[in-house]
């Protein structure tokens, strides 16, 4: 299943220097996120500011890279003709233990083992020259 994906040349993430921090850590196979010195709110995707009290003050903290799958779809029209190759795929949008959500790829054989609250896991896949976090099941 993974090597798959490890050899697509596929357009990398849009890196600024909000997001580079995130970047850098999944680069190392560490998954962080912002959590806000205000509120204590955790927040995903990475910004400026705190989108629960609008606080700028938000700090990169370790992150348990797990969580729970809230919905998913499969892809069989990719939006970039790089992901062509592995297509179907499925994606989801992962609730990471620490409350926010995320939309990643899900490593999996068929969508039929999937379900809602399904504990998942980060696992870091290279595609092409850029490490990605993808999830599967903890199962």
């Amino acid at each position: 299943m993974i090597e798959k994906f490890e050899n697509l040349t596929v357009p990398g993430p849009t890196i600024t220097p909000i997001t580079k921090p995130f970047w850098d850590a999944v680069a190392r196979k560490e998954f962080i996120l912002q959590k806000c010195c205000e509120c204590g709110e955790w927040v995903f995707y990475p910004r400026s500011h705190c989108p629960h009290c609008w606080s700028d003050q938000l700090e990169w903290k370790p992150a348990s890279g797990e969580g729970t799958l809230k919905t998913w779809s499969i892809v069989h029209r990719p939006g970039h003709p790089g992901w062509a190759e592995v297509t179907p795929y499925v994606l989801g949008i992962v609730e990471l233990e620490e409350g926010p959500s995320m939309l990643t790829h899900l490593l999996v054989d068929s969508d039929q083992k999937l379900k809602i609250g399904q504990p998942l896991k980060v696992k870091y896949i290279k595609c092409n020259d850029v490490w990605l976090p993808f999830f599967e099941s903890k199962e």
